[in-house]
């Protein structure tokens, strides 16, 4: 069907972030979308870092966020704050590499207050990225990952994602 990229910031895939991105990602596989997953923290930290595109795994990085048809956006909230490595991925992006593109974004942390990070820190983030169709995101506490709850709420993030994906489909056919 369309082919998405889900952006990691997760520690390690046993966090709670990491198993977040494995149950949305089951669920969009499920729907017949190929997905693939750029895990930030395996990329050079050095190139990342100075935004050295010449490096051949965050050129192959950027390419595959730019031929993506939609975005998924995972990250750990710390102190009010999405995950230094998702900033410093997106800063390697031209200023309107999302545009056109669905974006779902996902966070998790300790705090229902860190809540606030998604609408005032990742999603003023991604706009400066054009991101002009940015699907309704989840914030799920860490200790709710895994729960039936959760694993609804990421089904339902996971089904306005795919839904908003449609349109850009039809424009490219």
């Amino acid at each position: 069907m369309s082919n998405l990229l889900i952006i990691s910031g997760a520690p390690s895939p046993a966090a709670p972030t990491g198993l977040v991105v494995s149950h949305v990602s089951a669920v969009l596989q499920a729907a017949g979308h190929h997905v693939s997953l750029l895990d930030v923290r395996a990329l050079p930290t050095l190139s990342l870092l100075t935004e050295d595109l010449r490096d051949p795994e965050i050129s192959a990085a950027v390419s595959s966020l730019l031929s993506a048809d939609g975005v998924v956006v995972a990250s750990p909230v710390y102190r009010a704050a999405y995950s230094g490595l998702v900033k410093a991925l997106l800063d390697l992006l031209p200023k309107k590499a999302l545009r056109g593109r669905a974006v779902l974004p996902l966070a998790t942390g300790g705090s229902q207050g860190f809540l606030v990070a998604m609408d005032y820190a990742l999603h003023p983030l991604l706009a400066t990225k054009g991101a002009d169709q940015v699907v309704r995101g989840e914030f799920v506490l860490d200790r709710n990952v895994g729960t039936p709850g959760a694993a609804a709420l990421l089904d339902a993030a996971a089904d306005r994602f795919t839904s908003a994906l449609t349109p850009r489909l039809r424009k490219v056919s």
